[in-house]
């Protein structure tokens, strides 16, 4: 049983990854030029893979620092109830602090779609 189970997981999990490997493809195939040279749509594809990554890396990250501020938040106010109220604050500070990372990865993958610096040095 755990072996089926193992083996239609990993299927799930490689005809994802296969499909959001390729799902970019489709969206730059209007990037082609009429020539027929596919730098430019290599480099577009490759770009929203790195946008893709980045921000799934980037809320992975915010999201595990959120979680851990709300644990140990919790266990602190369950050690001190009368605390409350400047745990609570230092709970939200520390929530936002970690929330601007995943704003930062929104900003980077953003410039990385639609104000690629590196345009210049790769297309002509």
């Amino acid at each position: 049983m755990l072996k089926k189970s193992v083996k239609w997981a990993l299927t799930l999990l490689t005809s994802m990854v296969a499909l959001l490997v390729s799902s970019p493809i489709v969206f730059a195939v209007e990037a082609i030029p009429e020539d027929g040279s596919y730098g430019k749509a290599i480099f577009a594809v490759g770009a929203m893979i790195a946008a893709g990554f980045c921000m799934g890396v980037g809320t992975l990250g915010a999201g595990s620092g959120i979680g851990n501020a709300a644990n140990g938040a919790c266990g602190a106010v369950g050690r001190n109830p009368g605390a409350q109220g400047k745990i609570m604050m230092t709970m939200l500070i520390g929530m936002a602090m970690a929330e601007s990372i995943a704003i930062y990865a929104l900003v980077v993958s953003l410039v990385l779609l639609f104000a690629n610096p590196f345009v210049h040095y790769f297309l002509h």
